[in-house]
């Protein structure tokens, strides 16, 4: 008889990553797409292309348009000349760097807010939650043109933006958590003991709160990577001639180019699809493996018209 093995929760939860498939080659693309992005400038290199150099003599045709993928230029050129493989690249560096720095902004925030409200409820929950409210209610592109024509284009504005427009989800479920964790046995006895309110939010109530802070930063980072390249493709986000996949969708849309060269349209919008999606699973993936609730499958109960007649010892024969 074999012994039995006490497996702790660290693993568990590794063992349900691990027999996701979908989950495992979402985080196969997104550890591609970060070695991709950080390898930009040996990109670059190796190919002997600046994001910013212009190839008027091989990059364009004699007609003055962009030269399809070929063996010099891997996924062709746009309009003016330049690589697009080595603009994805640097532009992959730009989402990922944006995505992740204002989602990690955007949940310290929203944790912060919603412990706070949740915690305390009273008036610096109405007060909180009306900020939420306000901050909701605020329409993101006239706000977001008001800025730029006050302080200019920049990747810190675009960031700013984000992490202002993106916090209140987080707020709003984190505030919900801790009102179900305030009244807790552990939270009580804490109190009882003569713990301070710091105390208990720090030491009791956020570390139950790993779970959906994990899960919900996770999905914002596509959300982010969207509307940085969304700010982009309305020239609101990074300042050209950098490389962000919003601005090279947006060029390419310019006098509709794309119409004469199809890879100009097809490969960021691609790349991008494939990053949200991937981000997407791997937040849903990470889910399922935290929680414990996942793993529960309701029974299927089966209706029947008509009560099952019972068979009697005559009906048998």
């Amino acid at each position: 008889m074999s012994d039995v093995v006490q497996r702790g929760s660290f693993e568990l939860t590794l063992r349900r990553v691990l027999s996701d498939r979908a989950g495992m080659l979402s985080l196969a693309f997104i550890v591609v797409l970060a070695l991709f992005a950080i390898g930009a400038d040996a990109i670059a290199y190796l190919v002997g292309h600046s994001p910013v150099e212009q190839f008027r003599d091989t990059g364009l045709t004699p007609q003055g348009l962009p030269v399809p993928p070929s063996p010099e230029f891997l996924m062709g050129t746009d309009q003016l000349g330049r690589d697009v493989l080595v603009r994805l690249a640097y532009g992959a560096r730009v989402s990922l760097l944006i995505g992740v720095i204002a989602s990690l902004l955007a949940a310290c925030i929203g944790v912060t807010v919603g412990v706070l409200a949740g915690y305390f409820g009273g008036w610096v929950d109405v007060v909180l939650g009306r900020l939420m409210d306000f901050v909701m209610s605020i329409p993101v592109l006239l706000c977001m043109l008001s800025l730029v024509s006050v302080f200019g284009t920049s990747i810190p504005l675009s960031v700013s933006v984000i992490v202002f427009f993106s916090w209140t989800i987080m707020g709003r479920v984190i505030r919900g958590q801790v009102m179900s964790l305030r009244e807790r046995e552990f939270v009580m006895a804490s109190r009882t003991l003569g713990a301070g309110h710091l105390s208990i939010m720090v030491i009791d109530i956020l570390p139950n709160l790993s779970v959906p802070i994990i899960i919900y930063t996770t999905m914002m980072i596509p959300t982010s990577i969207i509307f940085e390249s969304t700010l982009s493709f309305l020239g609101l986000g990074i300042v050209p001639p950098a490389p962000s996949w919003g601005g090279m969708l947006s060029e390419a849309a310019n006098n509709s180019i794309y119409m004469f060269a199809w890879w100009l349209i097809l490969f960021p919008s691609v790349i991008l699809l494939l990053t949200t999606l991937s981000f997407n699973i791997l937040g849903d993936t990470l889910r399922d493996a935290l929680d414990p609730k996942a793993n529960f499958r309701p029974v299927k109960m089966r209706w029947r018209i008509w009560p099952k007649r019972s068979r009697s010892k005559g009906d048998a024969k």
